[in-house]
């Protein structure tokens, strides 16, 4: 517990205000949103405003929110609700980069009939807008893709992407899970009609989510029930987490510039320490299209597992998966066209609002220290 915390991109702590916000809808405010009464009304007023926050954060209108469980529930309305609304059975244009929360709702429609075009990003991780172009056709329902991806933290062209996709009459669904509260993310700006967001992300709790859909987009339902969320989602709010996530954006709205700037000096620091202390240290991805909390880096000849089990004291990640005790390289690594040996060396290390100078010298360090020991004993 007392590890150095750099795995920010799987989730975050939940800010000390968000918890005095979400508090009082544990105990007296228990009341249904739904309901006619006083505890009712005091329900629906937090839900309320907690879609303005959000809102707000998004440069949208409270009407275009949806709350949602969490971003996987949001991606699976987008996509998936894009689907049943559409005559017939066509094409959805994604990437091959996507997240678990994308892939999967896109290959459930792929059971179903749909075709699904998948591009693979360039070497730096960037999806070419022209390579988008190229796919689209008449046919095309949905283009869906990563704004900033999880592992590499490579932001993508959507607003280009959303206008040559809009040329062609697709909708433009993105999956801003990692983006929102990171960067400014403004619908206005991308053009998008969906967008997801992940409140444990952005210090809000787990088990909410929302989703940005545009006014005039037609999408259907996944479930079946009340009228909750403009119809779109049914069931009772989860009013505390959804008071939470409210005010995790709007103090995500306040703070974007100042943490965004403080993240990306520490990352920078982390970059360059580890650079001097490693030979042959390769970043994976653009080196300046990216979160400004998100260092994606390859030891050589050493996977990042190993790394990561020799740093005694450093929380992180490396994207790969662990099959019958062998590991496979993380996939988004090996679609940048890097071979399957270095893919293995990958490590994940996201920074937070929470991250020190100190923490940052000391993951350094015992990276540093780990990669080292390995080394010798290879």
């Amino acid at each position: 517990m007392n590890a150095i915390y750099l795995d920010f991109n799987a989730t975050t702590p939940v800010r000390p205000e968000v918890l005095e916000v979400m508090l009082p809808y544990l105990r007296d405010g228990f009341g249904n949103p739904s309901s006619d009464h006083a505890r009712g009304a005091l329900a629906r007023e937090a839900v309320e405003r907690a879609r303005n926050q959000v809102a707000t954060l998004l440069g949208t209108s409270a009407a275009e929110i949806v709350f949602t469980s969490c971003a996987t529930e949001s991606s699976n309305l987008a996509i998936r609700g894009v689907a049943a609304a559409s005559a017939t059975r066509g094409r959805i244009v994604t990437s091959t980069i996507e997240h678990p929360a994308t892939v999967g709702p896109c290959g459930a429609l792929a059971e179903l009939g749909w075709t699904i075009t998948r591009v693979p990003p360039r070497s730096d991780g960037i999806i070419d807008p022209d390579d988008i172009e190229r796919v689209l056709g008449p046919d095309v329902a949905l283009v869906t893709v990563i704004h900033a991806h999880n592992e590499i933290g490579t932001i993508q062209p959507v607003a280009e992407i959303a206008m040559r996709a809009h040329r062609r009459g697709a909708l433009v669904h993105i999956d801003a899970a990692q983006s929102v509260g990171k960067i400014p993310v403004r619908v206005s700006d991308l053009g998008v009609d969906l967008l997801t967001i992940a409140g444990h992300k952005l210090y809000a709790p787990k088990g909410v989510g929302a989703l940005y859909v545009r006014q005039g987009t037609t999408i259907r339902p996944l479930l079946r029930g009340g009228g909750q969320e403009h119809g779109l989602r049914p069931g009772t709010e989860n009013v505390a987490l959804i008071a939470g996530l409210g005010c995790a954006c709007e103090i995500a709205g306040a703070r974007l510039a100042s943490d965004g700037a403080r993240m990306r000096e520490l990352r920078d620091e982390l970059w360059q320490r580890l650079q001097a202390a490693v030979p042959g240290l390769a970043l994976n991805g653009d080196a300046e299209k990216r979160l400004p909390n998100t260092l994606s880096v390859r030891f050589p000849q050493v996977s990042g597992a190993a790394v990561l089990a020799a740093a005694h004291g450093v929380a992180a990640s490396t994207g790969s998966a662990c099959h019958s005790g062998h590991a496979t390289p993380p996939d988004a690594i090996l679609q940048l066209g890097v071979d399957a040996a270095s893919a293995l060396g990958t490590v994940r290390l996201s920074l937070g609002v929470t991250t020190t100078a100190d923490d940052v010298a000391r993951a350094a360090d015992a990276l540093a220290s780990a990669w080292q020991q390995l080394e010798r004993g290879a």
